[in-house]
């Protein structure tokens, strides 16, 4: 197509990432492990407010080794957000343990606590929860902590999309006993690949970077007491990292932006609603998201249509996992509290598939111009002015 490409989020570069790269290739630090790599562990430490850092090839690498480091194994049950990507869900079964999908709730659209409570009620020696910070929004975290303590269960938060978002005036993924960042090249800051495990727990993420370098033991000879992982970060992406981390809080006020232009341009039409933010936390707004009330004649398929006619790329809401056939087996937990006003026999069974069902992810990328903004807006509220 001829028409300018409008991206729903990819990486933006200012020019310090090549600089730390090309420090990598002068220095002959192409392979795993370097300066780069330390200092970016170092430096997302002191940016998060986290204790220690393992800089990993990827955010599932991260969660993989999280459930690791807690000794979960076959058959243990870990509770896990269900409305979320998959790349959540997957290590579990790495591990062969069982995932029990836990229902959002409408006010964050995160892990609902009311839902948590009864998955403790139906299994009450669960190994771990994995807690979602959904497009960036922040959940509940007092509410869900309170619950992990009583049961004395310890929480993984999947920051994955929320890096630069707080709660309360501290930093997601830095609740929990770890928490795990992504930096794919679709989040807010990135490194191309790879991501970060932290942990106020310097033992934790020394372990985790133990298994991330094929648990070699310290001996002279290649000697392994334990099954490891070629998990670690390269000195090379590091530094993209590095050059990255620069610039995260202007893309976060990017994002935000981003997030206010739709909200106001879309404060008339009664059927749109923009996807909620957690009154008690300052999100990042990674993705601006949208529901479609119930009964419109517009439906989230119909704008993405209309706006790919126009070669401007968008998203559907993540299907819960709940629902993915690969996870047919498993629990799921709802609040089971949920109304609709469709028809006896039509509602949604939960929060997380109404969610779903009518909502779709807005093209967010911070390079997006003013006309490329006005032009998306003028799309969609073309489609609601029929």
């Amino acid at each position: 197509m001829d028409k300018k490409r409008i991206y729903l989020s990819c990486p933006t570069m200012h020019g310090e990432e090549q600089k730390f790269v090309q420090e990598a290739f002068d220095t002959n630090w192409v392979a795993p492990l370097g300066p780069n790599v330390n200092a970016l562990e170092k430096e997302m430490a002191a940016y998060t407010g986290a204790g220690y850092a393992s800089a990993l090839s990827a955010g599932t690498a991260a969660i993989h080794l999280a459930l690791k480091l807690l000794g979960i194994g076959e058959g243990d049950v870990v509770f896990v957000s269900s409305l979320t990507f998959s790349a959540t869900c997957n290590p579990i079964a790495y591990e062969k343990a069982t995932p029990v999908f836990i229902d959002s709730e409408a006010d964050t659209w995160n892990m609902s606590p009311v839902a948590l409570k009864k998955a403790f009620e139906k299994y009450p020696n669960p190994k771990a929860v994995v807690l979602v910070h959904l497009y960036g929004t922040p959940a509940k975290i007092d509410e869900i902590l309170e619950i992990c303590k009583e049961h004395h269960v310890p929480l993984i938060e999947d920051a994955a999309e929320s890096l630069s978002s707080t709660y309360k005036g501290k930093h997601t993924g830095t609740f929990g006993k770890m928490g795990i960042y992504s930096f794919n090249g679709n989040k807010i800051i990135t490194t191309s690949g790879g991501g970060m495990l932290v942990s106020d727990e310097e033992e934790l993420t020394k372990k985790a970077t133990f298994l991330a370098t094929q648990a070699r033991d310290a001996a002279r000879h290649y000697q392994h007491s334990n099954i490891g992982y070629n998990y670690r970060m390269s000195n090379v992406t590091a530094g993209i990292g590095r050059g990255q981390l620069l610039h995260i809080e202007e893309h976060k006020a990017l994002k935000k932006k981003i997030y206010e232009q739709y909200k106001e341009a879309f404060a008339d039409i009664e059927a749109l609603t923009m996807n909620p933010l957690n009154p008690h936390g300052d999100a990042n707004c990674w993705l601006s998201c949208v529901t479609i009330k119930e009964g419109c004649k517009v439906t989230p398929n119909q704008i993405m249509d209309a706006l790919e006619a126009e070669n401007i790329e968008s998203r559907p809401i993540w299907k819960p996992m709940h629902l993915q056939p690969v996870f047919a087996d498993c629990d799921f937990v709802t609040e089971k509290e949920f109304k609709s006003d469709l028809p006896a026999g039509c509602e949604p069974e939960s929060i997380s598939e109404d969610i779903f069902n009518r909502g779709h992810c807005l093209p967010s990328d911070i390079k997006n111009t003013k006309e490329d903004m006005d032009l998306i807006i003028g799309i969609i509220r073309k489609l609601f002015d029929k």
